[in-house]
């Protein structure tokens, strides 16, 4: 850790705010092209729980699906400091585990998917339609947590992720490419975080 990082580390502990206990991160399958670009993965999820995370979630656009299968080869073969769980476009298991990754796993179809869950429990009689609560979706949902922070690293835009779990996430963009993400883009994300008042929709 350089002299820079290490300032903004100090800053950030001495701050008596709560960080996020649930962060994700939004990044592509060209990043995860690029030289370097799993080193830096297990590196930040080694930052995330240095800093008092308790869940990260990493989000993986995806154009081709036929690259699913290899990214998901290579995620697994990670060096993760907590237990990581990978699910990918098609996939409708829960993800609980501390560490869960998404391969192309889109918010719509992740949605859509939970939809058709309700109304398949409606049709056979096993739900009333007037129980069907905010919670009955999540609890549908592949990701069901709430991120506090999500970051989108190299662009301003949002992909078709967490369109349900990030509603009330605090949102922070970088024009850092994911190749180039270091220590120093991570603390400055968190006291960001700190240094806002979130609202909850509110």
């Amino acid at each position: 850790m350089g002299l820079y990082d290490t300032y903004l580390a100090v800053r950030y502990r001495l701050r008596d705010v709560d960080g996020p206990r649930h962060v994700a991160v939004v990044i592509t399958e060209r990043d995860l092209l690029e030289q370097g670009a799993y080193e830096t993965l297990e590196r930040f999820l080694r930052w995330a729980f240095r800093y008092d995370a308790e869940r990260v979630t990493v989000l993986v656009s995806v154009l081709d699906e036929a690259v699913v299968s290899t990214l998901e080869r290579e995620l697994r073969e990670l060096d993760t400091p907590r237990k990581m769980a990978i699910r990918g476009p098609t996939d409708t298991e829960r993800a609980d585990t501390p560490i869960r990754v998404s391969i192309g796993l889109g918010g719509k179809r992740e949605f859509a998917e939970a939809v058709r869950e309700i109304a398949a429990d409606v049709a056979a009689g096993e739900l009333a339609p007037d129980a069907i609560d905010e919670s009955t979706i999540s609890d549908r949902l592949v990701f069901p947590a709430e991120p506090d922070l999500l970051i989108k690293t190299g662009a301003e835009r949002l992909s078709d992720f967490a369109i349900w779990q990030s509603v009330y996430s605090e949102l922070y963009f970088t024009d850092v490419n994911w190749r180039d993400f270091r220590e120093r883009e991570y603390l400055r994300a968190l006291i960001d975080f700190r240094n806002r008042k979130r609202r909850f929709g509110t």
